[in-house]
């Protein structure tokens, strides 16, 4: 995280000498505490000082009153995915409490980091983490995993705390996420337990499309759990492939956010259209040799592919070895540039 710290004090000076001996991070005081220190001396108001900053950094950790702080930020706030965490010690270092964007913006986590270092008491209000519950909005954020829409969030957290039935239900992704579960959460094994399971709402981790009567009562969460192994000429557009990916999602029911990578052979120079396509939708792309497809047992081989590349499948391929899975889309051919395939990662 890129952490500013503010202190207006000479107390706060020395309390922000002892965070940044254990953080990363850049440290503002008013000029009249100028000295030879690696600190940052400003010559405004402090709320002026803070409003340039607050979009600048991932955190704002203020060592002065929480009534001020509050007064200072309320005309910057925009909401929680925007906003930096902000943190307040007291002149003292007693207590670090965490005042805004406490989950997206890793207020609470770091909160409880930096009282750890001061000795100091963690303030944490959030309902989810004073339960001791699941939080919805961080759930498989360690791994990845990205929210397809977040307009049942705060209603299903309101679920959760409230300790409301909610239902489970997961096919992809990464498992032993969670060592108990609430009392009030259930898991099914199939999706359609979850209209029969009597819960007020669900939580999906899933790559597939979901039927709308049941995600409108759902947070589906998108695993990292697809390869999308790609055959294409050196002059293959990033359009074309656009075009492929999406078709092939569409007509199969994937979620285009569940996709980990792009794989393909590489042949010793770049396809600009490739890395066009991966740069616009920030994936990484994973190139393999032709030695390491040589053994690689696909559905459908091809003596075409052969012919002109040295092995008998790319597309399918690719994806199954960087997988290390199952395709479960095999070759799609959208002529006369490209082929795609999609294959499932196993998690253990």
């Amino acid at each position: 995280m890129k952490i500013a710290v503010i202190a207006i004090t000479k107390n706060g000076k020395e309390i922000a000498k002892r965070i940044r001996n254990n953080f990363e991070c850049e440290i503002y005081m008013p000029r009249k505490f100028a000295d030879d220190s690696n600190i940052i001396f400003y010559d405004e108001p402090t709320p002026l000082m803070i409003g340039k900053i607050f979009n600048s950094y991932n955190a704002l950790i203020c060592i002065f009153s929480l009534g001020a702080v509050v007064r200072m930020l309320a005309k910057y706030l925009q909401d929680k995915k925007r906003d930096p965490a902000v943190l307040v010690i007291d002149d003292k270092a007693n207590f670090v409490i965490s005042v805004l964007s406490g989950h997206l913006g890793g207020a609470n986590i770091l909160a409880r980091t930096i009282a750890e270092k001061l000795n100091a008491t963690p303030v944490i209000t959030t309902a989810a983490d004073v339960n001791n519950t699941i939080s919805i909005d961080l759930l498989g954020r360690e791994f990845g995993w990205v929210i397809d829409d977040d307009k049942n969030v705060t209603s299903i957290s309101a679920d959760m705390v409230n300790e409301e039935p909610i239902a489970i239900y997961q096919d992809a992704g990464e498992k032993g996420w969670y060592d108990k579960l609430p009392k009030n959460v259930i898991l099914v094994n199939k999706l359609e337990e979850l209209r029969s399971s009597n819960a007020k709402s669900y939580i999906i981790i899933s790559d597939k499309v979901i039927d709308e009567s049941i995600a409108s009562k759902a947070v589906i969460y998108r695993p990292k759990s697809l390869v999308v192994g790609v055959g294409l000429h050196h002059n293959t557009s990033k359009d074309e492939i656009r075009y492929g990916i999406e078709q092939t999602f569409n007509m199969h029911g994937l979620s285009l956010k569940s996709i980990r990578c792009i794989s393909t052979l590489d042949r010793g120079t770049r396809i600009k259209g490739l890395e066009e396509y991966a740069n616009d939708n920030n994936l990484p792309i994973e190139y393999y040799s032709r030695e390491e497809l040589s053994n690689i047992s696909v559905p459908n081989p091809s003596e075409i592919v052969a012919k002109y590349e040295n092995v008998y499948s790319v597309a399918e391929a690719t994806a199954l070895l960087s997988s290390k899975g199952a395709i479960i889309v095999e070759k799609q051919k959208y002529p006369p540039n490209l082929t795609v395939a999609v294959a499932r990662i196993r998690y253990e």
